[in-house]
């Protein structure tokens, strides 16, 4: 029998012990002593939030597809436990078999978004595993980093033995069989450390040499190895149909963030909304088979018994056979009690008569991203959507029965005026004043609009990666704007307002564009007592600000400065496909107020047509 790693007398003195014993549904359990390669794969947030995470459980079916390899999970403890494991001496341990992280070979860590980072430190202390990677020897696993924030690592490159840079179904295969033959041959670690930096998509920081101007700018990024190449480039799946997919996820004790079946219909997207990363970095868009999704549909609710499925995409609108995967789910499941979520969906006719029969209306709000409340803007970010199309989109709602209605938009984007500013309240009143448009008798009782604003990040290989960004008076400032000008509405009963919190997004600011210098404070933050900083009832903005002082960093020189054109970016030996030369063009047309159009309207020459597929390719230049 498997024994737990807590004592059953500390499980019931901790809020929901539920998340540290592992045994769930389809978790796998292997030999030990019959495998090669143990692999702990983290989430450094809480198991609620990292049991939804998809990607995790694509790696984990993955990998534990190969026979050498048992892939074990691990989250980030809550402040409860953490305290229980630092007075009792606790190491960090493993769900499956309840060891601890340190034995394993590799620690895989999904790095989600920034301001996860001192959750990073905590699993690395927790584990008894050096935080800087240049002290760890073969008695530590691994540690190796991926996911969105793997595309700037600069800021953690201390922590990091190695990035994997894009989807980890291409190169881990040939990662792992390097590892064994490692092992196997007695290679010292740093060996290895070089022949992995080799592999396409592999960066390990230690083999590379940043040096930086008087002004603080970088100067120079190059390999210090020979063999090692100058530039990174991103490993994608091209054929997404025939790559894996776990047909029987695993299934949580408790009730997490997204309860539910998730069914990745796409991955990319067409649309080049000038603000968005995830529209640059998983360019080009690829489409799963018609045939597949039904497959996997109709066997991960058996196997899960799940009663809700959600249809995973950036933007779920653009997959081509929507329809098609609608329908068969709406004939197969509906009868079975099982709902259909379709997030990321543009409002227009075809979407609503799509959400009309999957959803209900009564009890369901409908979400639009007009990111932006004036026209003009609107062109800037290149969102693609017109106010017409708005209101007509929402006309046809309060139509369809829909009363409830969340917009988000976004404070702080290049090139704002006051004006834009307040025309957030006003598009809000017009979408109000369009559903009293409706007779009486026709309306679903009363409208609630709830308007909700966060403060723009210029994120990594974006057009706007170059732009300042405002600061936290600046943000809350802009917010003002808003509220007042909603309270003036003739309507304000039916819209509600609230903004995300300023502080939060000036350190995301901080993070996102960062060089290495930036880890000696995140270590400081750390030690400042920082965790779990993406919950706001954690978030301290002292221990940060303490950490800038006590390291001698200026966080302005990380937000309020414009980059130039010629500026060496921390992330720029990094290749997305997406060219740099691109995301200043479209700079230069934001700035001119241009729109670019969708890649099926027509191909804007971006440059992922080098990885030889996808629907660029389709019905253009």
């Amino acid at each position: 029998m498997r024994k737990l790693a807590l004592s059953d007398e500390i499980l019931l003195k901790i809020e929901k012990p539920a998340r540290y014993i592992g045994n769930e549904v389809n978790s796998v359990m292997k030999d030990k002593s019959k495998t090669d390669i143990r692999f702990c794969m983290c989430f450094p947030d809480v198991y609620e939030i990292g049991m939804s995470h998809l990607g995790i459980q694509i790696l984990y079916d993955m990998f534990n597809k190969r026979e050498d390899t048992w892939c074990e999970r691990v989250y980030s403890p809550w402040t409860d436990l953490d305290a229980v494991m630092r007075e009792k001496n606790i190491p960090l341990f493993a769900l499956e078999s309840q060891d601890p992280v340190k034995e394993f070979d590799f620690l895989g860590i999904t790095i989600q978004y920034e301001m996860c980072y001192t959750n990073i430190l905590q699993i690395l202390d927790l584990s008894g595993i050096p935080l800087s990677a240049s002290e760890r020897t073969w008695e530590d696993p691994i540690v190796i980093g991926g996911g969105p924030c793997a595309y700037n690592p600069e800021p953690l490159a201390e922590f990091f033995d190695m990035f994997y840079i894009g989807e980890g179904e291409v190169v881990y295969d040939k990662l792992l069989d390097l590892y064994k033959a490692a092992r196997r041959e007695n290679m010292d670690r740093s060996r290895f450390l070089l022949e992995a930096a080799k592999i396409p998509g592999i960066y390990v920081p230690s083999l590379y040499q940043v040096t930086y101007k008087e002004d603080g700018t970088i100067a120079s990024f190059s390999p210090v190895a020979d063999g090692v190449p100058s530039t990174v480039e991103k490993q994608i799946v091209m054929d997404v149909t025939h790559t894996s997919y776990p047909k029987a996820p695993v299934v949580p004790f408790i009730k997490c963030t997204q309860d539910r079946v998730v069914l990745e219909i796409q991955r990319g997207c067409i649309r080049g909304c000038r603000f968005c990363q995830a529209g640059m970095i998983y360019r080009p868009t690829r489409e799963r088979d018609l045939a597949m999704l039904k497959d996997y549909a109709s066997a991960m609710l058996k196997n899960t018994g799940h009663e809700e499925i959600s249809l995973s995409s950036l933007s779920s609108s653009d997959y081509s056979d929507l329809a098609g995967i609608v329908n068969f789910l709406i004939d197969e499941f509906e009868q079975k009690g099982v709902n259909i979520s379709l997030p990321s969906l543009r409002i227009d006719a075809f979407s609503l008569d799509v959400m009309s029969k999957v959803q209900d209306i009564k009890k369901s709000s409908l979400t639009f991203a007009p990111e932006a409340g004036s026209q003009r803007l609107r062109n800037v970010i290149n969102k693609g959507l017109t106010e017409e199309v708005i209101l007509q989109g929402a006309g046809e709602a309060f139509k369809g029965g829909w009363n409830k209605v969340k917009l988000y938009f976004m404070l702080g984007l290049p090139t704002e005026t006051e004006e834009d500013i307040k025309e957030i309240a006003h598009l809000a009143e017009k979408i109000a004043e369009r559903y009293y448009e409706i007779p009486k008798q026709e309306r679903n009782g009363k409208c609630q609009i709830t308007v909700s604003t966060s403060f723009f990040v210029p994120k990594p290989f974006t057009p706007f990666q170059w732009v300042s960004m405002n600061d936290r008076d600046q943000f809350l400032g802009k917010a003002r704007i808003v509220n007042q000008e909603i309270k003036d509405q003739l309507n304000k009963k039916s819209i509600k307002y609230n903004w995300h919190e300023a502080d939060v997004t000036v350190l995301e600011g901080i993070l996102a564009r960062g060089d290495r210098r930036i880890g000696t404070a995140i270590r400081q933050a750390y030690e400042n007592g920082a965790l779990y900083d993406a919950w706001g009832e954690n978030f301290v903005y002292k221990h940060w600000q303490d950490a800038f002082e006590q390291t001698g960093i200026d966080p302005s020189f990380y937000t309020e400065r414009e980059r130039s054109r010629d500026e060496i970016l921390p992330w720029d030996f990094i290749q997305i496909g997406v060219t740099k030369k691109f995301l200043w063009n479209e700079w230069e047309k934001a700035k001119e107020e241009k729109i670019t159009k969708n890649c099926r309207a027509g191909c804007s020459g971006c440059g992922a047509k080098v990885f030889g597929g996808g629907v660029c390719y389709e019905g253009q230049d």
